[in-house]
């Protein structure tokens, strides 16, 4: 996928991000007392999931390893998964936003 010059820019600092926010949150699954860290993961995997759709999770890959896609099977009902959850959709929405709108594929 190309790029102009201030997307890579961008694109470096969302990862950047979530590279902190995976660090930041090892650990997660084994404290659900701390709903801020399952919040904050979620919002890490939401902004993967985006950039996976725009074509970047090459990207990604080269940086660290993404959660399984089950990695909270079970927990979804339970407080620490809604705040997961909501985390992976507000970061898969925000970083839509900070790119803006998807380029039509050719």
């Amino acid at each position: 996928m190309h790029t102009t010059g201030s997307q890579t820019v961008l694109l470096k600092r969302l990862l950047n991000l979530i590279q902190r926010l995976y660090t930041e949150t090892d650990g997660y699954l084994d404290r659900p007392e701390n709903e801020q860290l399952w919040y904050n993961r979620g919002y890490a995997n939401g902004m993967i999931e985006a950039l996976a759709e725009r074509g970047h999770a090459d990207l990604v890959l080269a940086r660290l390893t993404p959660d399984a896609a089950d990695a909270i099977s079970g927990q979804e009902a339970l407080s620490w998964g809604k705040a997961y959850l909501h985390g992976c959709e507000m970061g898969a929405h925000e970083t839509h936003e900070v790119l803006g709108p998807l380029q039509p594929q050719s």
